[in-house]
């Protein structure tokens, strides 16, 4: 997918943002923007796994950063011109606590 595709394809998934996080659509996003990389079941695919238990090296800010910056000379883009910084933290939370498992 190019750059531009995978831009809009982001921007349709990205939750609404008045009122905070919303959970469903993160979820949403989480499950098809996420598992595109990492595997539909988060357990690994062009992206690391990125579990529960494979991310117990990470605390939530350091997640939430890593979302947000994406990882320079990688496939993982930055999310921070899509989500705000509440979304990545509640994405963190949801991977750190298992969500999809």
């Amino acid at each position: 997918m190019n750059r531009l595709a995978l831009i809009c394809a982001i921007a349709m998934a990205a939750p609404a943002q008045a009122g905070g996080p919303d959970a469903a659509a993160l979820e949403r996003l989480v499950r098809q923007d996420c598992g595109s990389c990492h595997g539909l079941s988060l357990k690994g695919g062009l992206g690391p796994d990125i579990r529960a238990p494979a991310l117990s090296h990470h605390d939530r800010q350091s997640l939430q950063r890593l979302i947000l910056d994406g990882v320079p000379g990688t496939p993982m883009p930055p999310w921070r011109p899509l989500l705000t910084e509440a979304d990545a933290a509640w994405i963190a939370d949801y991977l750190l606590n298992g969500g999809m498992e």
